[in-house]
C-alpha cells in the first residue's frame, strides 16, 4: 500500500469467517505489536533474559491464531530495533538463535494455516544463519493469503526514511523521478514494505507510553493502545481488550464530527 491516500481500512472493516461469539466486533485490518517487557518478566522470576525472550514465543502463536480467526489480514511485530544492537553479544546471539529456532519450528504450521511470514528492516545487518531462515520461511509460505506476519528486525522508522528518502534522492539525480514528483505516495512506495497497509491498531505491551522508533509515518493515524501487561503475559483475553477498546473509538482522520 502506498502512503496514507485517504483512510485506511479497519475498525468497522470486516475479515473473512469471523464468528468468535466473544462480542468483539470484526477487524481491525492490520494490527501492530510492540512486544515489551520480557527482561522484566524474567527478572522478577529470577531468570535470565534469554528465558523471558523465550516466554515471549508463546504470546505470537496465540496472538497469531486469534488475529487469523478474526480476520484480521495483517498483524506485525517489533522483534528487533536498530538500538537493540546495543545490548550485549550474548544476549544477541540468544535472541537470534531464539528466531531461527521459532521460525524453523513454525514455517510448517504457518503454511498449513494461510499465514504468509515476512521480514523489513536493515536485514543485512542479521547474521547469515537468520537471513536464511527467514528468506526460506518467505520462500515457503509467499503463496499464502489470510494472514500477513511481518517480523520488524533490525528495524527503526528513522533508518526507514533516511533510506527512503535516499533512494528518492538517487533516483531523481538519474532523472528517473521529477523532485517535484516526490510526495507522500512516492515515499511510501519506497519504504522497506511498501505493499504493508498502515497499522489501524498499535499495541504497545509493558506499560510504556511510547512508539520507540517503530512505523513512525505508518501510525500517522492509528490507535494506540498501551497495557501494563508483560508481554509474556499477554494472551489471547488480552488481545480481545484491545480490539474492544479499538471498536470503541471514533476514528475521524482530522475531519468534524
Amino acid at each position: 500500500m502506498t502512503a496514507n491516500p485517504g483512510p485506511p481500512s479497519g475498525g468497522t472493516e470486516t475479515g473473512p469467517g469471523n464468528d468468535l461469539g466473544t462480542g468483539v466486533p470484526e477487524g481491525p485490518n492490520h494490527v501492530a505489536i510492540i512486544m515489551d517487557g520480557n527482561g522484566r518478566w524474567a527478572k522478577a522470576r529470577g531468570l535470565s533474559r534469554s528465558e523471558g525472550h523465550k516466554a515471549g514465543a508463546e504470546p505470537v502463536r496465540a496472538i497469531l491464531k486469534a488475529a487469523h480467526r478474526l480476520g484480521i489480514r495483517y498483524l506485525t511485530l517489533y522483534t528487533f530495533s536498530t538500538e537493540n544492537w546495543g545490548r550485549s553479544k550474548e544476549e544477541i546471539d540468544n535472541l537470534f538463535s531464539l528466531l531461527v529456532s521459532y521460525v524453523d519450528s513454525e514455517t510448517l504450521e504457518l503454511l498449513s494455516s494461510g499465514v504468509r511470514l515476512k521480514a523489513m528492516g536493515d536485514l543485512e545487518r542479521l547474521p547469515a544463519q537468520a537471513r536464511q531462515a527467514l528468506a526460506e520461511a518467505e520462500r515457503v509460505t509467499g503463496g499464502n493469503s489470510d494472514v500477513t506476519l511481518t517480523l520488524a528486525l533490525s528495524y527503526g522508522s528513522r533508518a526507514e526514511l533516511a533510506w527512503a528518502a535516499r533512494r528518492l534522492a538517487l533516483m531523481a539525480k538519474n532523472g528517473q523521478i521529477d523532485p517535484n514528483a516526490i510526495d507522500e505516495e512516492a515515499l511510501g512506495k519506497n519504504l522497506w514494505a511498501p505493499d504493508l497497509p498502515d497499522p489501524d491498531l498499535l499495541i504497545r505491551t509493558g506499560g510504556d507510553k511510547r512508539v520507540s522508533n517503530f512505523l513512525l509515518w505508518q501510525l500517522a493515524y492509528s490507535e494506540l493502545y498501551f497495557t501494563e501487561t508483560l508481554w509474556p503475559d499477554f494472551g489471547e483475553k488480552d488481545f480481545l481488550a484491545a480490539l474492544a477498546d479499538f471498536h470503541g473509538r471514533q476514528r475521524r482522520y482530522g475531519r468534524a464530527d
